[in-house]
């Protein structure tokens, strides 16, 4: 069975700062974050995630943990919500060592901590990432493979298409809005099929898992990677399993947040 989640030897809380940041449809945004500290970040794979502290509104610095293990998050809880940094995990779109550079999009969300910041943020703020692995792993034996997310997973799935070796690859993207939807440059053999949920009380994921039960899955042996909300990522795998029978291996299923649960942080 493929493992959930890759970790490098060694990891670090790492400091960076805003450099720029653009809108890019109405509901997503790219903040691109540089500093020499960038070199610290072992980038292990093409959904590489990690966790971003950013200040709180009202905040004029950023206290970063110090400890770089699954520590953290205890000192953190330890510090009073006046010093605490939001923190929240996040999909880096693209990495520049050569630049001191990394590029995070964000799916915006009404008024949510991390949307205000993003919006509020300019050059010069502080951030800082940890690492905590990547799920995509493509297997050598796979002959075609299923992408499934919603938009949490949008960054994922964009930067796994920027891959030139790609076996023939069906994707099933959704994004809140028909807006949101914007042009790709994949390599042939990528088929996209995006999907809009537009209508605001559809809960997210149900567009996305509505497909891949449709879906008609590659002849041959695949690969399958979901990710999104944690019932959409739980429920293509079973339907996979259990109504399709795909062998468990060969899929890699995450589930990034959870509707109704916030971050502890």
């Amino acid at each position: 069975m493929i493992p959930k989640v890759y970790l490098p030897g060694s990891r670090t809380m790492i400091t960076l700062e805003v450099r720029r940041r653009a809108f890019l449809t109405p509901g997503f945004a790219s903040v691109t974050l540089g500093g020499p500290a960038v070199r610290d970040l072992e980038v292990a794979g093409r959904d590489q995630a990690v966790r971003l502290f950013f200040p709180r509104e009202g905040q004029t610095g950023l206290r970063m943990p110090t400890l770089s293990n699954e520590a953290w998050i205890a000192q953190l809880l330890l510090v009073p919500k006046s010093a605490r940094p939001w923190v929240r995990n996040l999909t880096i779109r693209r990495a520049r060592r050569a630049d001191d550079e990394i590029d995070i999009e964000f799916a915006l969300h009404g008024d949510s901590p991390m949307s205000s910041w993003v919006r509020r943020a300019e050059p010069g703020d502080p951030a800082g990432i940890f690492d905590i692995g990547t799920t995509y792993r493509l297997p050598e034996h796979a002959e075609a493979q299923l992408l499934v997310g919603d938009e949490t997973a949008l960054p994922a799935i964009l930067s796994i298409l920027d891959g030139t070796q790609l076996p023939p690859t069906d994707v099933y993207l959704e994004v809140a809005a028909a807006a949101d939807i914007r042009p790709v440059e994949a390599p042939a053999g990528v088929r996209i099929d995006w999907l809009s949920r537009d209508d605001a009380d559809l809960r997210p994921g149900t567009l996305a898992l509505e497909a891949g039960r449709r879906a008609t899955l590659p002849s041959g042996r695949f690969y399958t990677w979901v990710a999104g909300e944690s019932g959409l990522a739980t429920s293509v795998r079973r339907h996979l399993v259990d109504d399709r029978g795909v062998p468990k291996r060969d899929i890699s299923f995450i589930g990034y947040w959870r509707l109704g649960r916030s971050a502890p942080a």
